[in-house]
């Protein structure tokens, strides 16, 4: 059992991550709505999902991110003359929004680890209740004005789990750096 304070926390968390990991520079809009208010915003079928994973003794988040694979969202995550591949862009976007979520969440969960993110067909997204979550949700995000992906937070647990987030706007913006433990 997931207690509601404890769902509002996850979300209060992932709204912060992604607006401060989810885009290239902290000042561009991003506005995220439920996924199921606004499912026009879905990434093409057929895309990659990225997988990252935080997982504690008491639950295990995956977070499911799809980048639609368009012109807006090349220009925006790879710029003029990338050398890298959008999935690779992605991945480390991914890497560093479930770091913030994992930086946001050790301060009630000492014990989290996370995953090395890796991809998968986005038929995948079918099979979600298969891991037997106790809480789900997804959300469309669009970055600029322009750029749209989908992510779903997929929380299974061993444990009930309760707790209340103390999520603030101006919380501390790390630059990525690493933490050693």
């Amino acid at each position: 059992m997931i207690t509601q304070a404890a769902k509002d926390s996850f979300e209060r968390i992932f709204f912060q991550a992604a607006r401060t990991r989810l885009t290239v520079e902290s000042s561009h809009a991003c506005d995220i709505v439920r996924a199921s208010a606004h499912g026009n915003a879905e990434p093409k079928p057929g895309a990659e999902v990225l997988v990252l994973t935080i997982a504690s003794i008491e639950f295990r988040i995956v977070l499911l991110l799809q980048f639609a694979d368009d012109e807006a969202t090349r220009a925006y995550y790879l710029g003029q003359g990338a050398e890298r591949t959008l999935r690779e862009a992605g991945m480390e976007i991914g890497n560093l929004c479930c770091g913030a979520i994992n930086q946001q969440l050790v301060e009630y969960f000492p014990d989290l680890g996370m995953s090395t993110p890796y991809a998968l067909s986005s038929d995948c997204m079918g099979y979600i209740d298969e891991l037997k979550p106790g809480y789900v949700t997804a959300y469309d995000v669009t970055i600029e004005h322009a750029v749209r992906l989908r992510a779903t937070l997929c929380v299974c647990m061993s444990a009930p789990l309760d707790f209340v987030a103390n999520v603030t706007e101006d919380a501390h913006e790390s630059a990525g750096e690493l933490e050693l433990f």
